[in-house]
């Protein structure tokens, strides 16, 4: 059976949980304690060099890296959320890459200073989180104005790249960041938090980061 290791408040491990619930694929999910540095294992350094999460082994098959999975597992699916059609996949591909590395990269900053750095002691980065907060300012307008035009984030069909920016995003209530900016973006979000994709991981982010505290 396909087994999926990650951490609950992971946003990347929580990604590949929802793609494979949304297309119906059965999986075991491993916890894995970053606190006790179980993602720095021997075994796990096996699955993902880096010593983080997703990882997956599929009866063998080790990946790493959340759309690389998604991709993966959709291909053996045959699952739509990533079809075989190549202009298709280019979109989605864009969408996967601008919330994997321009709203990603800002949630990160801010997940960090807020959530991480006070159960490590770590210090706040005070000027990372303001980056984070500006590089939101910049990105978010985007995916409004996307969306604004496209019921989902590549088009008129949901796709992976709606799972990886909802996942993405998940942490906007813990971290404080005011989405009612974004009427467009909301309403999306809203409507696939209550799917039951979704709600299979969990009801709202703060259950996850709760569960790991």
């Amino acid at each position: 059976m396909l087994k999926i290791y990650g951490f609950d408040f992971s946003g990347p491990a929580n990604m590949v949980r929802m793609c494979a619930n949304a297309i119906g694929t059965d999986y075991q999910y491993v916890r894995l304690d970053p606190f006790k540095g179980e993602h720095k294992s021997d075994e796990h350094l096996a699955r993902h060099p880096a010593g983080k999460v997703p990882a997956i082994d599929d009866d063998g098959v080790t990946l790493f890296e959340s759309v690389a999975i998604m991709k993966y597992l959709c291909r053996k699916a045959g699952s739509d959320l990533y079809p075989d059609d190549l202009a298709r996949q280019a979109v989605i591909d864009q969408w996967c890459g601008f919330a994997s590395i321009h709203i990603f990269m800002a949630m990160g900053r801010l997940t960090f200073n807020k959530l991480i750095a006070p159960r490590i002691g770590a210090d706040v980065d005070e000027r990372s989180l303001a980056d984070g907060e500006r590089f939101l300012g910049q990105f978010l307008p985007i995916i409004e104005q996307r969306l604004a035009t496209s019921r989902y984030l590549a088009g008129d069909a949901f796709s992976i790249a709606d799972i990886c920016l909802l996942a993405t995003i998940d942490p906007a209530e813990m971290v404080e960041l005011d989405l009612t900016p974004y009427p467009k973006l909301n309403a999306w979000r809203e409507d696939l938090r209550v799917q039951p994709f979704y709600r299979r991981v969990h009801n709202f982010y703060g259950e996850s980061a709760a569960a790991a505290s």
